[in-house]
């Protein structure tokens, strides 16, 4: 791909290196309690309490609070300055999901009548979200609620070493089916599916996860389709790098990969080959009407 130089997207949360949980808020520290209590018993420490007392009485501070800071120099002990440092790879990495980031709010842009666009959040190893927490293993994932895409940039890695789906246009097919949901969420349709849950049985749910699934990946195929058209960044070989990330990330692939049996009632995705074909339906027509995964039989 030829996604240097391109614009990058501002939409993005730069969470690396931060726990899933956040950082404290920070509160009392108990190696203190010594220290302060030699303070407050001593003829300098009383005067110091009583300055204390005197300022927050006529500026409608805690007093606690003051005396706190006065110990730890206004700093939480939990805080940190320092800056994530990612590796030179993960960072070029965040740099290229900015700028496919920005291709989909072009092409979406021009698409959907005041299309809202979402937030990537870049993430390391765990993260918390309005859909709940989530760890790497979880793979990146768009939450409704927050309308924000979730991406630990190890998965590319995992991509390509452990899925055999390697290619910068292949990690790029991976967003776009992510902002696939959102363009989803956005139209009523997750919702439509989501409120099925509680009345069918799970195999019979899975199927209607199955057509969401797919409609994504036809989005992200019209993405490419139009992407290309606006700036040119495909090059040879580069939609075989798509064909064969969704083949890799097929239910049934995955399930004889890591079982060596295939049970189809418990698909969630679609096969390698209904996420191929979805896929390369968006990019060859580039018309959303094409996309209705829901009434399309066979898949």
């Amino acid at each position: 791909m030829k996604w240097k130089g391109q614009r990058q997207s501002s939409n993005v949360e730069d969470r690396r290196g931060q726990s899933g949980s956040g950082r404290g808020s920070g509160g009392f520290n108990p190696m203190l309690i010594g220290p302060l209590f030699k303070l407050l018993f001593s003829k300098t420490g009383l005067v110091i309490v009583g300055l204390f007392l005197a300022f927050s009485f006529f500026t409608g501070n805690n007093p606690l609070s003051l005396l706190g800071e006065f110990f730890t120099g206004g700093n939480s002990p939990t805080e940190t300055s320092v800056p994530y440092q990612g590796t030179v790879e993960e960072n070029e990495l965040a740099e290229f999901s900015r700028v496919i980031l920005a291709s989909t709010e072009d092409v979406w842009n021009g698409m959907i009548e005041n299309y809202r666009e979402p937030t990537l959040v870049l993430f390391t190893g765990s993260v918390s979200s309005a859909c709940g927490s989530a760890s790497s293993a979880t793979g990146p994932f768009y939450c409704p609620g927050d309308e924000k895409l979730y991406l630990d940039l190890s998965f590319f890695e995992d991509m390509e070493r452990k899925l055999n789906a390697p290619g910068d246009f292949a990690q790029a097919y991976v967003i776009a089916h992510e902002v696939g949901h959102h363009i989803q969420n956005l139209m009523g349709i997750t919702d439509q599916v989501q409120k099925l849950r509680g009345e069918m049985t799970k195999a019979e749910y899975n199927k209607y996860s199955v057509r969401l699934e797919l409609q994504a990946d036809f989005l992200a195929g019209v993405w490419a389709n139009r992407s290309q058209r606006m700036s040119q960044m495909m090059e040879s070989g580069d939609l075989e790098e798509a064909l064969n990330a969704a083949y890799a990330i097929g239910d049934d692939r995955l399930q004889k990969q890591s079982s060596g049996r295939v049970v189809p009632d418990s698909f969630t995705h679609g096969t390698s080959a209904q996420r191929m074909r979805w896929f390369k339906k968006g990019f060859t027509t580039g018309d959303l009407s094409q996309g209705d995964t829901f009434n399309a039989n066979p898949l």
